[in-house]
């Protein structure tokens, strides 16, 4: 018996002990867990040093919510299949030709030159010369042989027959041949083209032919899907696709491009860029390229602009612009700051045409012209495609900033041809040395102010270090200084004695018929 209460009480003994083990894992393993896995309520803030930890044994920790998800905007891509059958018909191929002299092995070696030529460029051989015309020479006043010039693309702007394209695709053309999809083939006859927008219209004799839907580009969005369709190294009826990647982009010519990632090569020239509504939204002019191929950037005419020549073209077979008789630079940063302007902005007048209308408006050499007809110029780029879209005879405000302060003119837009260039003024008269602008001045003469049609100015003798460094030259005419302008060289002299010799002076320089700002940082003491 007490063997068996002893085997009893052991047994109850290792039992308890098993209890006790078992309940402190259990305990440890519900602090780690809260430690390691805490509650919401918990976890921005961390419990205080010492604090007592308090663990519910059938505690279930809340799920937290997931942040819920913005809605997929995008969903797959874009079929263009519709578009291609849509648009597909009124894209056409156009090829230009260009008659020349054949006299025996000259002519041979143009002809293989030209060959190797195509076979380079566009990666096709060129069209196979009658066997029948050879290169025997020709009589006296009959035309030379005709030679494939180059390739491109357009589209039918109606369907009567005419054509728009690229001016470059046509230019210096004898001959021009449109294709159709349908295999057709036109002589074409080139209504007119303007090389500074790059828009040509050609006019073919057919009829009933489909023609293109014209887009609205204010509609256009940068992200847009486009596409386009030419003949890219005489690949006909070539369907690219990509996204509109900037509107309005400047490179300095007349028009703003619409950008994109369409795959735009030689020979896609002239031919459509077309939104998802199937409409023509531009017209595939350029590419950005190091290697001559296309490299992601491409730049198309906005339809709008080139519908505006397009119209000139067919009426007149010219584009009749605006012109005010000036000549212009952009405004630098350093010119803006030392004119007191809040930022480089507007377009400095360097030369006024003699008897022009900004000369008979009293544009000045050196104003900077900041507004045109109400409108901002905020590029130097701006101020020709404002005025070159405003009717010749219509009555126009310029708005220029001159030696510290804004003034309104008015004048009448004509058109009218540059002058030239007068010669530089040669110096008489009392001189005067600046050293610190490293300036020798003269005295203009009554017969230079005369000739020069000025009222005063400083007459460059010399040039050395800091003048020198900006530019300046013997013969050049100093109008101004520090947006003072000035009489003679006793009153530079004492504008100068004015100004804080440790910054940099501006001064406004006549050159010929031309003036521009330059900016002098004088020797530092």
């Amino acid at each position: 018996m007490a063997s068996s209460h002893q085997s009893a009480s052991s047994t109850s003994s290792i039992v308890r002990r098993t209890l006790v083990v078992g309940g402190v894992v259990s305990a440890v393993g519900l602090v780690l867990s809260s430690s390691l896995f805490p509650h919401a309520s918990q976890a921005q803030q961390a419990p205080q040093q010492g604090a007592p930890v308090t663990v519910a044994a059938n505690a279930v920790a809340p799920v937290t919510p997931a942040t819920p998800q913005a809605p997929v905007i995008v969903k797959g891509l874009p079929d263009f299949t519709e578009l291609v059958e849509q648009v597909g018909p009124s894209v056409v191929s156009i090829r230009t030709t260009q008659r020349v002299s054949a006299d025996g092995e000259e002519g041979d070696e143009a002809d293989e030159q030209m060959r190797e030529f195509f076979r380079r460029f566009f990666g096709t051989p060129i069209p196979k010369q009658d066997p029948r015309r050879g290169n025997t020479p020709k009589k006296g006043g009959e035309q030379g042989e005709e030679r494939p010039r180059g390739v491109g693309s357009g589209f039918v702007l109606s369907a009567d027959g005419y054509v728009m394209t690229n001016a470059h695709v046509v230019d210096g053309a004898d001959e021009i041949y449109v294709t159709l999809t349908d295999k057709r083939e036109f002589k074409g006859k080139l209504v007119g083209a303007d090389k500074r927008t790059d828009v040509a219209v050609v006019k073919i004799d057919a009829a009933s032919l489909p023609a293109v839907h014209i887009g609205d580009v204010n509609r256009l969005k940068v992200g847009e899907w486009v596409m386009a369709i030419g003949t890219p190294f005489g690949l006909e009826n070539t369907v690219t696709a990509g996204i509109v990647s900037a509107k309005a982009r400047d490179t300095g010519e007349e028009i703003r491009f619409i950008q994109t990632d369409v795959a735009v090569n030689p020979g896609n020239s002239g031919g459509p860029l077309i939104n998802m509504r199937g409409e023509v939204v531009g017209i595939n002019s350029q590419i950005l390229s190091r290697s001559g191929g296309f490299m992601g950037i491409s730049l198309s005419i906005p339809i709008d602009d080139a519908m505006k020549v397009a119209e000139q073209l067919r009426a007149g077979g010219k584009v009749v612009r605006g012109r005010i008789g000036v000549q212009i630079e952009p405004v630098t940063k350093e010119v803006a700051e030392s004119l007191g302007l809040s930022k480089p902005q507007g377009a400095v007048v360097r030369m006024v045409e003699s008897g022009g209308p900004a000369d008979k408006a009293g544009v000045e050499a050196g104003d900077i012209i900041t507004k045109f007809d109400g409108k901002a110029i905020d590029k130097v780029a701006d101020l020709p495609r404002l005025v070159g879209g405003t009717k010749p005879g219509s009555k126009s405000t310029l708005q220029v900033y001159r030696r510290g302060a804004y003034k309104d003119l008015t004048l009448t837009v004509v058109e009218l041809e540059t002058d030239k260039p007068k010669a530089s003024a040669k110096a008489e008269g009392n001189k005067l040395a600046a050293t610190a602008l490293g300036l020798t001045l003269a005295d203009l003469s009554a017969q230079q102010k005369q000739e020069l049609k000025l009222t005063g100015g400083a007459l460059v003798e010399g040039v050395e270090g800091p003048a020198a460094r900006a530019g300046l030259r013997p013969g050049d005419v100093l109008l101004a200084i520090g947006n003072v302008q000035i009489a003679d060289i006793k009153q530079f002299d004492a504008v100068l004695s004015k100004l804080d010799k440790s910054r940099p002076v501006s001064v406004l320089v006549r050159r010929g018929d031309w003036a521009q700002y330059a900016v002098i940082r004088p020797t530092s003491k």
